[in-house]
């Protein structure tokens, strides 16, 4: 290995000769640039990892959670940047800019199109995985919870001060604080305090020109932008404050599995009418997948009705039983637990110890590929059993379509209040999931999505199809890899994310950012070509 000589910058000597790289390397002013603004080499070596480094794979994968984006033809960064001060996020922001790199912005890696880690031109990826500080407030009701946190880490860190709060995000327990907030955030606490982005009341954000932003600094439009409308289109959102929500200290959670031949499909015809309507403190959502039937060798659809109550078995029952009574929900469907370990339970992980919370690997990894609805009007019966007799498809092995009832708070809330629209007059959001673990096989299973997803066009929103921000699909449009995005070619894509929202969001993309610097396949673009 062959050492360059720097007398009077000796730190550098610290990285090159790690990773083996030169500054005739055609991206070596990058590193030059980095290095000399964090200039500390012991820190250089925890923060910079370039694809010479024997970390650079450990790291990249680390936070990888669609393997889809894991194979040996994924676009690779040229270097992977983890900071652990807010000054090395500024300077990787800066010479990313000076030197052509585009960056990726990643928290918890469960971006199901690998747009926080993927990119077709030269990049970097900054990874928030060091900024995971959960700072909760119990006398204030308030938490200032790092992007790089999980929600696993924000829910165990709320449960080990207090089970009389929580927060109303999702149930993956290893999802990214950062990416969540930004896009939205619907979880069983919905119906009852509508999205985790309506309880952010301050943020620290990094513009793109390395500006330290609160709240009152970066203005309303701006932060009313970062809720729910990318966090990664308008800079690099460090940290959140929230407020939390009241729970009571015993939730009661359900399940009632029904397949085809105990008159699943009706009794999901019936659902549809009845839980956008029930009582706010009741959460309930319908799984549909496929599983062995009863006979030998044969196969059936099960719809699993889960739900969960703030409240006790007791009060629950004859709720169900009015309000729903061919579910025919008994008590041994029911058990009582906390607030948190519901999030256990709706995340199919046992609910002791609650520490599964912080394992950041507890949950298998495959290659998938997803798409989202949002439905309107009830479907009929015979919808039902086409989208049912789909699943009996091979394809459809490993494939699960989740149904979340909306209504409630959701119903109160304005849908120009956050970028997020999807609000009063939804009855159900349809999030569509297939997986594979042969990669040679991935367009079968892409192509049954897609023809899964045709068949839903009939009876789920229109002008537009709405989708969900979080759940990007590809699929829908994208921007141009290079060069300047038309308001039309996005708006393909936008509008069907945040509807009329979607103007506004440009525009304050045109005044925060634009020369486009923060930008990926689905960002919100500016009006001009910088």
């Amino acid at each position: 290995m062959k050492f360059l000589q720097f007398s009077v910058l000796p730190f550098l000597i610290v990285i090159l000769s790690l990773d083996g790289e030169t500054l005739a390397h055609p991206y070596g002013g990058f590193l030059h640039c980095l290095s000399l603004r964090i200039s500390n080499s012991s820190t250089i070596s925890k923060v910079i990892y370039t694809q010479n480094n024997p970390s650079y794979a450990s790291v990249l994968n680390a936070s990888i959670q669609n393997t889809r984006f894991s194979t040996p033809t994924t676009p690779k960064p040229y270097a992977i940047i983890t900071p652990r001060k807010t000054s090395h996020v500024q300077s990787t922001i800066y010479c990313s800019k000076n030197h052509g790199f585009q960056l990726r912005i990643r928290s918890g890696g469960h971006d199901v199109e690998g747009v926080s880690y993927v990119s077709q031109v030269p990049f970097v990826i900054l990874d928030l995985v060091n900024f995971r500080a959960v700072k909760v407030d119990t006398k204030n009701e308030v938490v200032w919870v790092q992007s790089g946190a999980t929600t696993g880490e924000l829910y165990y860190g709320i449960a080990s001060k207090t089970q009389m709060l929580g927060f109303p995000a999702g149930i993956c327990h290893t999802i990214g604080i950062g990416g969540h907030l930004s896009g939205g955030g619907f979880g069983i606490l919905g119906r009852k305090y509508g999205l985790a982005a309506d309880h952010i009341i301050d943020a620290k954000l990094i513009d793109a020109n390395g500006r330290i932003l609160n709240r009152k600094s970066m203005g309303e439009d701006l932060f009313w932008a970062i809720r729910g409308g990318g966090g990664n289109t308008f800079g690099v959102v460090l940290a959140w404050k929230i407020k939390l929500v009241p729970v009571p200290p015993v939730v009661t959670v359900f399940t009632v599995n029904k397949n085809l031949e105990q008159n699943a499909t009706k009794i999901f015809h019936r659902w549809q009418y009845i839980a956008h309507k029930l009582p706010s403190d009741l959460f309930t959502a319908v799984w549909i997948m496929k599983v062995n039937s009863s006979q030998v060798g044969k196969k059936t659809v099960q719809a699993g009705f889960r739900g969960m109550f703030l409240g006790g078995v007791d009060e629950l029952i004859p709720l169900i039983q009015q309000e729903f009574p061919e579910l025919g929900l008994a008590k041994e469907n029911c058990t009582q637990m906390s607030w948190v370990q519901s999030i256990l339970y709706f995340g199919g992980l046992p609910i002791q110890p609650v520490e599964i919370l912080l394992n950041r690997n507890a949950l298998p990894r495959s290659s998938l590929k997803a798409k989202t609805d949002f439905v309107k009007e009830p479907m009929p019966e015979t919808g039902i059993e086409g989208f049912m007799n789909m699943f009996l498809e091979e394809e459809a092995d490993f494939a699960i379509t989740m149904i979340e009832a909306f209504g409630g708070k959701m119903d109160e809330i304005q849908e120009n209040e956050l970028p997020y629209p999807h609000r009063a007059g939804i009855l159900f959001e349809s999030t569509y999931i297939v997986q594979w673990t042969n990669e040679e096989d991935a367009g079968t299973y892409i192509n049954w999505i897609r023809r899964l997803y045709s068949y839903m066009a009939s009876y789920v929103s229109k002008s537009p199809r709405e989708a969900y921000y979080n759940y990007k699909d590809l699929d829908l449009g994208t921007n141009n890899v290079n060069g300047y995005t038309s308001y039309e070619q996005a708006s393909v894509w936008g509008l069907k994310y945040f509807k009329n929202n979607f103007k506004r969001l440009v525009q304050i993309k045109t005044m925060i950012d634009p020369m486009n610097f923060f930008r990926n396949k689905q960002s919100v673009p500016p009006l001009w070509s910088p």
